[in-house]
């Protein structure tokens, strides 16, 4: 087999196989048509915040809406300090201001998709991880009305990205659906993965390989990611994410 021939092949195992696939099982379940038909309500995956007694950070993620959710998920961060009375939720969306604090309920259904949590701190590391957070919410590069955008970004996994760049004990928190996390603002990034155990090459997040401890093994084209996960067993597959032996 030529180099050409293997690569095409790897190609359709790696990427357009997983992807038709999980196209074909998206499209023939039941999705609202529209925004204002999607369910946005609580979904309880959470303990109300007067349960957490200590400070506590959650990074968690819905599949986005109509035919986007073949290929991506939405994430948000959720910061409790301790002895708070309430959530705090921040996130990017891609409608007016793009930052947005307290839009919906923390554990909010996100285009009728109960969401899940894929990443956590509590106690002293979130009390140390809070300040970080703000700050990094507070200067994100990508705030200014228009400057969202879907692919391959900046856009709301772009901005969790950034917040998990500068707070490296929630890489875990970036899904290999995450489609704009490797969006790192120019046209060539070389440096540190998020998680910083590893190392990360993209072209303006569309295209890229990352190697690390916590990253695993990853190959981005066209900002879907294929890949491996060794620290936690897991193949990482366009559409279908993470499958393996672990969601954290």
């Amino acid at each position: 087999m030529t180099v050409a021939k293997l690569l095409i092949s790897l190609f359709v195992l790696l990427f357009l196989l997983p992807l038709g696939t999980h196209a074909a099982w998206w499209t023939a379940q039941t999705h609202p048509s529209s925004f204002a038909e999607a369910d946005w309500s609580a979904s309880g995956v959470l303990p109300s915040a007067k349960a957490e007694p200590d400070a506590v950070v959650h990074i968690l993620a819905g599949r986005t809406g109509r035919w986007k959710g073949i290929f991506a998920h939405h994430s948000w961060i959720v910061v409790n300090p301790r002895g708070a009375a309430r959530y705090t939720r921040y996130e990017v969306v891609g409608w007016g201001n793009p930052v947005r604090t307290d839009a919906y309920a923390p554990d909010g259904r996100w285009y009728s998709d109960t969401p899940v949590i894929i990443a956590t701190l509590r106690g002293e590391a979130a009390e140390r991880a809070i300040p970080r957070i703000r700050e990094a919410v507070a200067s994100y590069p990508y705030a200014a009305r228009g400057s969202y955008t879907i692919w391959p970004g900046p856009n709301s996994n772009t901005f969790v990205a950034t917040i998990v760049r500068a707070v490296p004990e929630l890489a875990t928190g970036l899904l290999p659906t995450a489609l704009g996390k490797d969006f790192a603002g120019s046209w060539l990034y070389a440096g540190n993965t998020p998680s910083r155990t590893g190392w990360q090459v993209s072209l303006n997040g569309a295209a890229g390989v990352s190697v690390g401890w916590v990253e695993g093994v990853e190959i981005n084209l066209f900002g879907l990611v294929a890949g491996l996960d060794i620290r936690r067993p897991a193949l990482k597959l366009p559409g279908w994410g993470r499958i393996g032996l672990s969601t954290g």
